[in-house]
């Protein structure tokens, strides 16, 4: 094969890995880390909507039930933001990518990236997401035990929302995108803090954390 033809390979094989990057007109492309955040963050915090529905059904205590009612309001006004970035950069929200792709092969967060390697975390998902066995369990519980459990779930559950959100800010440069995960990092680090000290009142403690110490 001559020269110029390798070379004409080459730039093909570039425009073809920036159009999946990037798409045509710089916006996010389709095995982006922006697209894949937004893909598997918007099925997390769908996750994170169905446990606080569940729990606040249940009658529980003022501040368990003004926490899923916060939950509930920004995780679903994130979600349709999540979503709404898809369809304005032309991709579809659903991808046979595996969940977390987008965070291998980057040099960060290759533990997420790896099915079963988190724990509380079902083979091939994202960290921190509750198993079908444990939403059973939720589903089930009564009283205080209920409300231990949802606030046990949903810690770990915040900090794999956490995980995902500093695994973008460490790839993406992309104004909206980056604001959107910083918003994630510092809400749901607050949130887990309140929850912990909920937890402490309830003479109960956190499962282990599944983020790695700073």
């Amino acid at each position: 094969m001559s020269r110029p033809i390798l070379i004409a390979c080459g730039v093909l094989v570039l425009a073809l890995a920036a159009f999946f990057l990037f798409g045509r007109d710089g916006t996010p492309g389709d095995t982006s880390p922006e697209a894949g955040f937004a893909r598997d963050m918007a099925t997390h915090h769908a996750q994170a909507v169905d446990m606080s529905f569940i729990v606040r059904d249940k009658g529980p205590a003022k501040e368990i039930r003004n926490l899923a009612f916060d939950i509930i309001n920004t995780q679903a006004n994130q979600r349709g933001m999540f979503l709404g970035w898809l369809q304005q950069w032309g991709l579809d929200p659903a991808t046979d990518q595996k969940p977390m792709a987008w965070m291998s092969g980057h040099g960060h967060g290759a533990a997420a990236a790896t099915p079963g390697s988190m724990p509380g975390s079902m083979p091939g998902s994202m960290p921190g997401m509750a198993t079908p066995q444990e939403l059973t369990q939720l589903k089930e519980a009564q009283g205080t035990q209920a409300e231990v459990l949802f606030l046990q779930l949903m810690i770990r559950h915040h900090e794999g929302g956490v995980q995902m959100a500093e695994g973008l800010l460490r790839l993406s440069t992309r104004a909206e995108v980056v604001s959107m995960a910083q918003k994630i990092v510092q809400g749901q680090s607050g949130e887990i803090k309140l929850m912990t000290e909920l937890l402490k009142q309830r003479g109960a403690q956190p499962y282990p954390s599944i983020l790695k110490p700073q």
